[in-house]
């Protein structure tokens, strides 16, 4: 059964029946808003572009994006860009095998930007979600609400909690057309 979370809510990330999750995916999707004129509506594309950065404690240590596919010890991966955001289901998605995730990491923040400047005017039905990636099920959805002149949001937060993992949905508005231009505002959320 899936959560669907409101800003600042916690999930832990256990198993139903116990256990931790080993797998998951941070799956992002959205839609670009259609507008009307004269020869009836069009659809304009929309570059989102999912994003995570690795912290220990509070200090970045590496970061998962379209420009590097894969984190440098090999736990986390980007299945790749998507330019227009055409198609339904996740757009883009970032797999984290939380087994892996070096013991020095101990937060992964994940953001969604615009490297072409478009904003959240422009863009509708737009969630973030977190998925058991080793049998699919839709763990908790957090959909992004408001519009807004903001081209870039902090989505999410996975966190280390004793022996396991907990994620916090973060929603909060930013601007900033890569990771490396939100790192001020990630600062607040360490």
């Amino acid at each position: 059964m899936s959560v669907n979370m409101v800003k600042g809510q916690r999930l832990s990330l256990e198993k139903q029946g116990g256990g931790q999750l080993t797998l998951v995916r941070m799956g992002l999707g959205w839609d670009a808003i259609k507008k009307k004129g004269l020869f009836g509506s069009r659809e304009r594309d929309i570059d989102l572009d999912a994003s995570c950065v690795l912290f220990a404690d509070q200090q970045p240590v590496d970061a998962v994006y379209f420009g590097h596919l894969v984190s440098d010890d090999g736990s986390i991966r980007h299945t790749g860009d998507n330019l227009t955001g055409a198609g339904d289901g996740d757009d883009e998605s970032i797999i984290v095998d939380l087994t892996r995730v070096p013991v020095h990491v101990t937060q992964i923040i994940f953001t969604v930007n615009s490297f072409q400047g478009q904003t959240f005017q422009e863009v509708e039905n737009a969630f973030c979600r977190i998925v058991d990636e080793t049998n699919g099920q839709e763990l908790a959805r957090y959909t992004l609400s408001g519009g807004g002149p903001n081209n870039a949001q902090i989505m999410a937060k996975l966190y280390r909690h004793g022996d396991g993992w907990k994620m916090t949905a973060i929603g909060e508005p930013a601007n900033g057309r890569t990771f490396t231009e939100l790192m001020p505002a990630l600062a607040a959320h360490l």
